[in-house]
This record gives structure tokens, C-alpha cells and sequence, in this order.
């Protein structure tokens, strides 16, 4: 369901009304008469559409993260705000850039269309830009020939199944985040599936080598054995791009996890 789309389609059908409630209907009836319940009650929507819509399409939107692909940064349950702005200005519904402000920088935790289906938001970590040659062999990542910057940090807890993961420390670019990595798991991609460029990536038992489109991005997920990410559906075209997540503002299951994030 395009929510986009519905808003935009409200936003006029209020707008309609409105205009008609005001400027036409209003000099043809009597002083003191009432427009039809039904345009007065529709009209009445506008301004309140309209704020939301425009919130909404240029400065910031809520998701709810669906999956664990991005534990422990983001879990499930947390909704979530992302800037629609810092990338660029782009018309609502056709998502069109316009207004040319910030690219993605590499560690970003990005709001965009999955490619395979772009009624779908998805959230990942930027890992490669434009040109990059992006390796992530026996679950170690390389960019550009330079292996990023690992520690461990402890074990993480799943509530939910309660059992352990080892974590670590990445550092992509100058954000400093956490991943979990499960060691028992096999390094190979075990699910791919066709996508443009697919040339672009050689999948081997270690894992998969790619080097990044112009125009795209390679997306990971922060659970990197438990995400279908860029490794198996390959790259982010920059014209699917939503935004920024930068703030988690309620989780029904834990309101110590509210305030920003890396």
C-alpha cells in the first residue's frame, strides 16, 4: 500500500472541497447558510491533511522497524523518525530529487525502496558508495582494499529466544556502531536473487566481492548473518532513496531504548 499515494489523494479530494466551500459555494449561498454536511465536514480536513502531508514528504517520517536484520542498533518494535531532507529534496509520491542537499555517507542508517519491489521500505547501513569495491569475506569487511576496523564487544542477549551472539565493534567512515556476527554460520550467501548489475559481483564459499555502481549503494544489515541485504538482492539506486533514521521515539517494550542512535 503506497501511504503516500492515499495522503496525496486525500490532500487534493479535502483541497477540492475546500476551495469549492470557500470560493464558489459561499458567494451563491445566503448569508448565514451552511454548505452540505458533506463538504463542510471534508473541507474541514485540509489544513490538517495538509500539514501532515507536508511533515510527511519533506522533513520527517516514522516507520516501525518489521524484522531483526539491523540488532542490536534498531530492534523489532522500535519506531523509528527519518529525515527527509539531509539527502535532498524530492516531490512526494514520485519521489523525484529536486533540491540537491547531502549524499549518503558510508555507516548512514538509510530508509529506502527495496529495489525488488519499491512498494516496500527497507532499512540498511550504508556499506559502499559509488564506486567503491566493497569484499565480505569469511564475515570480514573490506572496502577498497582496506579491512574496517573490528573489536569485540561482549556477547548480545536475545530476549525473545534467549540465547547468545557474539558482538563487535565496526567502524565505517566516522561512525562507530555495533554488529553481530554468528560464528557457527556459514560465510557463503545462501540466498541471492537476480538484480541489475549482477556482473558487478563474484559469489565465492567465502562470501561475495562487489564493486558498486554509479549512482548506487550497498546496503548490510547490523545482524550481518540474520539480513537479505545488498549481498543477495545487490544495489540501491539513488533514486530509491527515503532518507535518514536518526531517532527512535517510543518501543512499546522497553521506553529506556527512546533517543538517537548510530
Amino acid at each position: 500500500m503506497n501511504f503516500a499515494l492515499i495522503l496525496f489523494t486525500l490532500l487534493v479530494f479535502s483541497g477540492v472541497l475546500w476551495a469549492l466551500d470557500r470560493f464558489v459555494a459561499s458567494k451563491r449561498r445566503g448569508v448565514g447558510a451552511k454548505s452540505p454536511w458533506w463538504v463542510e465536514y471534508g473541507a474541514s480536513f485540509f489544513p490538517v491533511i495538509l500539514v501532515v502531508f507536508s511533515l510527511r514528504s519533506f522533513l520527517v517520517e516514522p516507520f516501525k522497524i518489521p524484522s531483526g536484520s539491523m540488532i542490536p542498533t534498531l530492534l523489532v518494535g522500535d519506531f523509528i523518525l527519518v529525515n527527509k531532507w539531509t539527502y535532498g529534496i524530492r516531490l512526494p509520491v514520485i519521489n523525484k530529487k529536486i533540491v540537491a542537499i547531502n549524499e549518503p555517507q558510508r555507516g548512514d542508517v538509510m530508509v529506502f525502496r527495496f529495489p525488488g519491489d519499491p512498494s516496500l521500505d527497507y532499512i540498511k547501513r550504508v556499506v559502499g558508495l559509488p564506486g567503491d569495491r566493497v569484499e565480505y569475506l569469511d564475515k570480514k569487511l573490506t572496502i577498497n582494499g582496506v579491512e574496517m576496523a573490528q573489536k569485540a564487544d561482549g556477547d548480545y542477549l536475545h530476549a525473545d529466544r534467549l540465547y547468545f551472539s557474539p558482538r563487535y565493534s565496526e567502524k565505517l567512515g566516522e561512525i562507530e556502531h555495533k554488529i553481530i556476527v554468528e560464528n557457527e554460520s556459514p560465510a557463503f550467501v545462501s540466498q541471492t536473487t537476480p538484480y541489475p548489475f549482477r556482473d558487478n559481483c563474484t559469489y565465492t564459499s567465502r562470501g561475495v566481492s562487489c564493486t558498486v555502481p554509479a549512482g548506487h549503494y550497498f546496503m548490510m544489515g547490523d545482524n550481518r548473518d540474520g539480513s537479505f541485504d545488498s549481498r543477495g538482492w545487490g544495489f540501491v539506486p539513488e533514486e530509491n532513496i527515503v532518507g535518514k533514521a536518526f531517532f527512535i521515539w517510543f518501543n512499546f517494550s522497553d521506553l529506556k531504548r527512546i533517543g538517537s542512535f548510530h
